[in-house]
């Protein structure tokens, strides 16, 4: 291992073959159906929550890991060669996982880690992770790793589109008047990061046209700017994912390779199923 290790948590939406490949560890956040516990990603991913879900008619809870959970990360940080530590955690504003790994850093008084609230999630929060595992590899300060994932974060941006507004009226988000309305008028919301949340931007009518959106709002943020990274999001929707993928290439200079990417359950039973986006960072 390096001498900094980078720590995230499982709503960073990394693949574990990618997360694998640069070193970093994901502590999972908690599915709860009823009493049953589930670490996302590790013991359920989308297709397993919405199934359920589906049968059920019901929507799981989430829950922070708690500061064990991170304090078991650390320690095998360490233990494993590891003398600094860079914990990026998902948006403070979404949920408590930054106030745990900061109560599990006080458990090693003498060793330097650093945890980052990342002020956003999915792949905005693993491009980040990715990025510091990379300098650190390279030989980086914590400073300066610091520094370059502020750099990124105002680099990042996400947009996405909802197939469906069932889920958001099972989780009572949404009123069940207002879901049968924007069901029969075929409304599909647009939604980006604003204030370290997933949040309403626009509501467009139909998917096509929500795409469309989706990707001239994409070309406008990138500007003249190059893309550096790129990825497609998806809930439980792979064919979805692949045909926004032909489209997005269809209207945008995109990099060659475009990753694809669950969002995983942590965060995705806050959207529900067949939402469909991209993320990117750009030069």
């Amino acid at each position: 291992m390096q001498s900094i290790a980078i720590i995230t948590d499982t709503d960073s939406s990394i693949p574990f073959d990618i997360a694998a490949r640069y070193y970093i560890v994901q502590v999972p956040i908690t599915i709860n159906f009823g009493e049953e516990s589930y670490e996302a990603v590790y013991a359920l991913n989308d297709a397993d929550t919405f199934g359920r879900i589906d049968r059920e008619g019901k929507l799981p809870t989430t829950a922070a890991p708690a500061p064990g959970r991170f304090i078991s990360a650390f320690k095998n940080a360490l233990d494993g060669g590891a003398d600094r530590i860079i914990c990026l955690c998902v948006s403070s504003a979404v949920s408590a996982t930054y106030t745990s790994a900061v109560t599990a850093s006080e458990s090693f008084p003498g060793h330097e880690i650093t945890v980052v609230d990342s002020e956003s999630l999915s792949m905005g929060l693993g491009y980040m992770a990715l990025e510091a595992a990379q300098a650190a590899s390279q030989g980086a300060s914590v400073s300066d790793i610091i520094t370059l994932i502020s750099d990124i974060r105002k680099r990042t941006h996400l947009f996405a589109a909802l197939s469906t507004l069932k889920y958001l009226v099972m989780g009572g988000r949404v009123s069940n008047l207002a879901g049968g309305v924007a069901k029969m008028l075929n409304i599909k919301p647009i939604l980006t990061i604003r204030d370290g949340k997933l949040d309403l931007l626009e509501r467009v009518r139909t998917t096509k046209n929500a795409w469309e959106r989706v990707i001239e709002l994409s070309a406008g943020k990138a500007g003249d700017q190059q893309i550096e990274q790129m990825c497609v999001l998806h809930v439980n929707a792979p064919q979805m994912a692949r045909e926004f993928e032909n489209e997005i290439r269809s209207r945008m200079q995109c990099p060659k390779e475009i990753l694809f990417v669950e969002v995983t359950p942590g965060l995705s039973v806050h959207s529900g199923a067949g939402m469909v986006g991209t993320v990117f960072v750009v030069k």
